[in-house]
């Protein structure tokens, strides 16, 4: 039964629970864009290779860092350029929330949800624990998970509650909070769609005896070509998953199951 599993799944929340293809992913490109003065827009491709690289999950630095490497290709160094990174980071919030920090009406608006709570309210029918471990500030997690799904107060490590992956410091933290509730916990399931989630439960596992098990989940921008999806899938792979889902919700209760056993 999978009441006896014990198991905790625990989700990211950028490419898993929302598509931020046309929201994160955008802001990124316009900043880029920006701050190159218009001479360079990384596309869809170019920020996944980057964030293949298993280091780049916080956007903000990614974007400063294809800022730094587009003038790299032009023959500059990163000491001439004295890039200030909270005017990066005050210009990315600007388009993904929106002007005003206290009405967003930003990228962050428009963004289709991947999930629907009744996918959750089967895992705790189930048995399984869940939560929230994600890269997101706590404010972008939460604007997803309670005013969108209307989730009250789920457990949830957001950016700033711990360093970023994949140091396994806010996966940890999340498992001790959601295991209060089982008597044991067999399995930890991590359900991410980058090479940084897949890296994290490797390092979990370094520190931690129990059952650790990454998840992949093909973001949506990936899966308009076939090709595109199964190199993405690789790459997943290889970083240590041990299944690659198109969409969060084939991780079923029975799924789930069948990888802890």
């Amino acid at each position: 039964m999978i009441e006896q599993t014990r198991a905790i799944a625990i989700f990211d929340i950028d490419g898993v629970v929302r598509d931020v293809s046309g929201s994160y992913r955008r802001a990124i490109a316009d900043t880029v864009e920006y701050f190159t003065n218009q001479a360079y827009r990384p596309t869809p491709l170019d920020i996944d290779k980057l964030k293949s690289e298993g280091i780049w999950n916080n956007d903000w630095e990614a974007s400063q860092e294809l800022i730094y490497r587009y003038f790299e290709n032009q023959a500059q160094t990163r000491e001439q350029l004295q890039l200030d990174y909270n005017k990066i980071v005050t210009f990315f919030q600007s388009r993904y929330r929106g002007e005003n920090p206290d009405n967003w009406t930003g990228y962050i608006c428009n963004e289709p949800l991947l999930l629907q709570l009744s996918y959750l309210e089967q895992l705790t029918q189930a048995g399984i624990a869940w939560g929230f471990f994600s890269g997101a500030t706590r404010a972008s997690a939460n604007y997803v998970l309670e005013k969108r799904l209307g989730l009250q107060s789920p457990v949830l490590i957001a950016m700033e509650d711990a360093p970023g992956k994949p140091d396994p410091t806010g996966l940890l933290a999340t498992v001790r909070q959601l295991e209060n509730a089982l008597e044991t916990t067999s399995a930890i399931i991590y359900v991410g769609d980058t090479v940084a989630d897949m890296y994290t439960v490797k390092k979990a596992r370094e520190l931690d005896s129990r059952t650790w098990i990454g998840v992949g989940v093909l973001p949506p921008h990936v899966q308009e070509t076939a090709a595109r999806s199964d190199a993405y899938a690789q790459t997943l792979i290889a970083a240590g998953a041990a299944v690659v889902l198109s969409n969060v919700q084939e991780l079923t209760p029975k799924q789930i199951q069948e990888l802890v056993s």
